[in-house]
């Protein structure tokens, strides 16, 4: 039997994910987590052979930095990525991170039972969509954000308001609300934290 935790912070979800992988042959689901936190502590406790891990959960620790804490706590679990996130940028941040495995969970049911059974066996698997992308060279700016928005978001993220980011950047407050709301459409996330969640998984601190 190939064992697994399962870590998704929607209890729907997770009860969906559990179904697909008790329905397959030859797999047994033994914790669930809602962080990632949890999840590392779970995979420590139970040292199952593959954790399905979602990309986007809420806690101080983001799932891509728990994918190496998984290998430091228990080396033979291979981490499957599972997330909405179609961006091959995330996908080359998780496999760099560790992970063996990205799965997109608008095509959960196959994809990701074939993806655990490949990670249980040592091998990797990407969802096919996004194979060739993750081929090409890397795209410009995550999300398709300009420099200055860029710019603008490392600052949201460091917790600066509109008007100390006007300072910084020599703009007007409205230019910079404006610089905001187009990267809120952009990314589709309208609260700082999620502003910083995005800023911290596509590693737009990491130079500051």
């Amino acid at each position: 039997m190939t064992t697994i935790v399962l870590a998704d912070d929607h209890a729907v979800v997770r009860a969906g994910l559990r179904l697909v992988l008790d329905r397959a042959d030859g797999f047994d689901v033994l914790a669930e987590a809602a962080d990632a936190e949890s999840a590392v502590r779970s995979v420590l406790g139970h040292k199952p052979d593959v954790l399905v891990l979602d990309l986007n959960m809420p806690g101080e620790l983001t799932s891509l930095e728990a994918i190496p804490r998984v290998a430091d706590v228990s080396p033979g679990t291979r981490v499957v990525v599972l997330t909405m996130q179609e961006d091959p940028e995330f996908a080359r941040r998780a496999l760099r991170a560790g992970a063996v495995a990205y799965v997109l969970k608008e095509a959960a049911d196959d994809e990701l039972v074939e993806a655990v059974r490949r990670a249980a066996a040592g091998q990797n698997y990407v969802t096919p969509r996004l194979g060739a992308a993750l081929a090409a060279p890397p795209p410009g700016p995550p999300g398709d954000l300009t420099e200055r928005e860029l710019e603008v978001l490392r600052l949201i993220a460091l917790g600066h308001t509109n008007h100390e980011i006007a300072e910084q950047l020599f703009l007007s407050v409205r230019t910079v609300e404006t610089h905001r709301a187009h990267i809120q459409h952009k990314l589709d996330r309208t609260t700082r934290a999620e502003l910083v969640r995005f800023a911290l998984d596509t590693g737009l601190l990491e130079d500051t």
